[in-house]
């Protein structure tokens, strides 16, 4: 699909397939893919200037009852065949805006992602962004999960699980991956080859390059798909594309995709590292002959991500479960420092891009749960508020952290501990965001509000298994 560029080139494509249907996309606040559908017939070039209108009292995040209507504009090149439904449809992601103003919505993700880049673009700095982040994701064959006022559990089940080297599966065959060995074993230990192929292929399908797929580190069908690099908005679409056919292809099946970041107590997370290069005028900003082959602005945007990382974890890990993967002996980057070698570092500098085109710098603390074009947008204006100011990112942390003395490790900052300390960063420190009018203050006080509210508040007030364990017969 990555042909369709116009208005035009969408409606011969839904000609030219005798499409029926149009589904139209959006990205709630928090960070999960809506749509609705209306027949084909309303695909026309007044669509994309006027829009369709929808009640958005009942999205996450967004409007009250008493002022619900919206319009979604769809944006042309955002456009792929459905890969799934029986039913040919074309699909297209949308622009939130006021029905009665024409403004774009504030809360819209898409929107933010948008003017981040336009900002970027404004002030000179650059006129590319580029985006390429690796998520890791769970494909289990069994999920189930309750909370009531009388119990709580979660049981996951995986034929690849090592929980199940015991179990009686008529035959028990026993290639299952130990815990935190998972990456690299061929089959039959690596049992999802198949259908992770057919995810990249289906992504290829839909315009989406990929680079590499393979099993991860965790037990239980951990898995990476890679994608190619993309600018900030467009990588966001893709993100949501990624999703989608990742979880779909799973359903077919017969299997269940997860991206929470910690699902498995006692095994690797799921990451998301997101690598970031800033380009102008078809030159990589961020090569130069400092620290690891980095420019001087590369160093700046690494100090501007260092001194920010508290409360931009808020958008980049923004779950209670994020936390859990952000604990150390996981291969987790708990440590606020960059380095060219060490995977604890929230830095890295891949030692594997030494072309100038293909210098970047990798931060390694986000997670799969996060809203994309809110992740995106606040690690980018998180580099730019420290090239603008020359932020030192001072002295790389190339030992070996368990090497450390106790005295050193001290001096080395740590990510938060939780989303509540994030959230509370966040509040105190979100100027940076405000710059260009990228994020305004309502987003700032409805994301933290929202997420104290339904996530962290909520989790406060249940009874935790493990505490039965502990304090039960005290």
């Amino acid at each position: 699909m990555g042909d369709v560029k116009t208005i035009k080139d969408v409606i011969e494509l839904a000609k030219k397939e005798e499409v029926l249907m149009l589904d139209l996309r959006f990205m709630d606040f928090p960070g999960m893919w809506q749509h609705f559908s209306v027949p084909i017939r309303e695909l026309t070039e007044d669509l994309f200037e006027e829009g369709l209108g929808f009640d958005g009292s009942s999205i996450r995040g967004w409007k009250a009852i008493n002022e619900s209507d919206m319009l979604v504009k769809p944006v042309a090149e955002t456009a792929f065949i459905d890969p799934f439904f029986q039913v040919k449809t074309l699909v297209m992601i949308c622009n939130i805006c006021d029905p009665v103003t024409g403004e774009d919505y504030t809360r819209d993700p898409r929107n933010i992602a948008r003017k981040a880049e336009s900002y970027m673009k404004s002030i000179g700095m650059a006129d590319t962004a580029y985006i390429g982040p690796e998520a890791e994701f769970f494909i289990f064959d069994d999920i189930r999960f309750d909370q009531n006022s009388h119990e709580g559990y979660y049981h996951i089940d995986s034929m690849e699980g090592r929980w199940n080297t015991g179990r009686e599966e008529e035959p028990n065959l026993g290639y299952k991956p130990r815990y935190k060995e998972g990456y690299f074993p061929v089959s039959p230990t690596d049992s999802q080859q198949d259908i992770r192929s057919e995810m990249a292929l289906t992504l290829e399908s839909i315009g989406i390059e990929t680079e590499a797929q393979h099993h991860e580190v965790a037990t239980g069908g951990q898995a990476e798909i890679d994608m190619k690099f993309a600018p900030l908005v467009e990588m966001g679409d893709n993100l949501l594309k990624f999703k989608y056919v990742v979880k779909n292809t799973a359903l077919q099946w017969g299997h269940t995709v997860t991206f929470m970041p910690k699902p498995l107590y006692n095994d690797n997370g799921s990451g998301m590292h997101v690598h970031l290069s800033l380009w102008k005028d078809g030159k990589n900003l961020f090569a130069g002959d400092g620290y690891a082959g980095l420019s001087e602005q590369a160093l700046y945007a690494i100090g501007g991500i260092l001194k920010h990382a508290p409360s931009l974890l808020a958008f980049t890990n923004p779950t209670t479960n994020s936390y859990k993967r952000l604990v150390p002996g996981f291969e987790a980057p708990v440590n606020l420092a960059f380095s060219q070698r060490n995977r604890s570092a929230a830095i890295r500098i891949p030692l594997y891009s030494q072309s100038t085109n293909a210098k970047r710098i990798e931060f390694r603390c986000p997670d799969p749960s996060s809203n994309p074009y809110l992740a995106f947008s606040a690690l980018l204006m998180a580099a730019m508020d420290g090239i603008q100011n020359k932020i030192d990112p001072g002295a790389s942390l190339d030992k070996d952290i368990y090497d450390l003395s106790p005295e050193e490790l001290a001096d080395v900052p740590q990510t938060p501990g939780s989303l509540r300390e994030a959230l509370n960063a966040l509040a105190e420190d979100h100027d940076y965001l405000l710059k260009g009018d990228v994020f305004t203050p309502d987003v700032i006080e409805t994301w933290i509000n929202y997420k104290m509210e339904n996530e962290v508040q909520a989790l406060d007030l249940r009874p935790h298994p493990w505490e039965f364990a502990l304090y039960y017969d005290i």
